[in-house]
């Protein structure tokens, strides 16, 4: 019995650091991009925690895979590290956290859309069919402008959308593909080749130059990676075989939730009019598409929908 509360008190407290951690890490960004150049950044954290993940997966016995794995790695690494966080990486220059981790949100409602094609696609319920309206809705809603149109500042909200995308395609391919390495290093490949990628594409665009060690944007590199990238991504790793999948679903409008707390405390943001009337609708969308209909159906549902939509490691 004691045990059984031990494991418990392991689970809650897992959940509560990733949820923190990742709420946080919008924030981290906005802050970081205000003094690094945003492809330099977002590359350079991803390589060090691909490597530092890399030496504790080794550690624990696992190693790279087959080359099946590193294809499946590349693809994923695009897809997730390069346009799915590199991508809201460049975009919070302009756009605030809190709206951005909002806009984030409708990634697992792409995740739903994407889950339903194929030959082991799910069914889309009446209720799930509604979430994906509602959270459509109020993802247009956040996308109005505050004070009249910039163009500029409306298509880096678009550009967060297009990261949700891609995001939610990675996921997707990742159901249909087996992978033979471990889930930590297949973790680090995934962080090392799209570090890599984005080192690339920021080098290219002149950014070694831009790089200015200030002690904000620095704090907030070390916290990112270290924190949002190695220590929340690790624990989800060890909550997934723990827990169930509409559980770790609840993160998606948990964190996001973070987010704007974090964003007006510390940041002073704030949403305004019809912005704030697309926060709740967002959200409604999303528990409308992770929520279990009922107890009977629930482990169906669970089976269906298996992914978050929030999972940034």
């Amino acid at each position: 019995m004691a045990s059984d509360w031990k494991i418990r008190l392991g689970l809650i407290a897992s959940f509560v650091l990733i949820c923190l951690i990742w709420g946080s890490t919008f924030m981290a960004i906005r802050i970081g991009v205000q003094d690094l150049p945003p492809w330099l950044m977002a590359g350079t954290r991803f390589l060090l925690a691909g490597g530092l993940l890399a030496a504790v997966a080794f550690l624990a016995g696992q190693r790279p895979g087959t080359r099946s794995d590193w294809v499946t790695a590349t693809v994923m690494a695009i897809l997730m590290v390069a346009v799915g966080n590199g991508f809201v990486t460049w975009a919070e220059q302009w756009v605030p956290s809190n709206k951005a981790a909002l806009l984030i949100t409708t990634g697992a409602m792409w995740i739903t859309l994407f889950g339903a094609i194929g030959a082991k696609g799910h069914r889309i319920t009446l209720r799930i069919g509604t979430g994906l309206v509602v959270g459509f809705s109020g993802a247009i809603m956040m996308l109005a402008p505050e004070n009249g149109l910039d163009t500029g500042y409306l298509w880096a909200q678009i550009v967060i959308l297009i990261s949700s995308v891609g995001w939610a395609i990675g996921t997707t391919y990742r159901r249909n593909v087996r992978v033979s390495t471990g889930p930590l290093m297949f973790a680090a490949m995934q962080m090392g080749l799209g570090g890599l990628l984005l080192t690339v594409v920021g080098l290219l665009n002149g950014e070694w130059g831009q790089w200015q060690w200030t002690l904000p944007g620095t704090l907030a590199w070390l916290y990112l990676t270290i924190f949002g990238s190695c220590i929340a991504y690790a624990f989800y790793v060890w909550l997934i075989d723990r827990t169930t999948p509409a559980r770790l679903g609840a993160t998606a409008y948990i964190v996001p939730a973070i987010a704007t707390v974090m964003g007006w405390l510390f940041l002073g943001e704030a949403l305004e009019g019809i912005q704030f009337i697309g926060v709740f609708v967002i959200i409604l969308g999303v528990v409308l598409v992770t929520a279990p209909a009922s107890r009977r159906r629930g482990r169906a549902a669970e089976t269906a929908i298996d992914d978050d939509g929030m999972k940034r490691p």
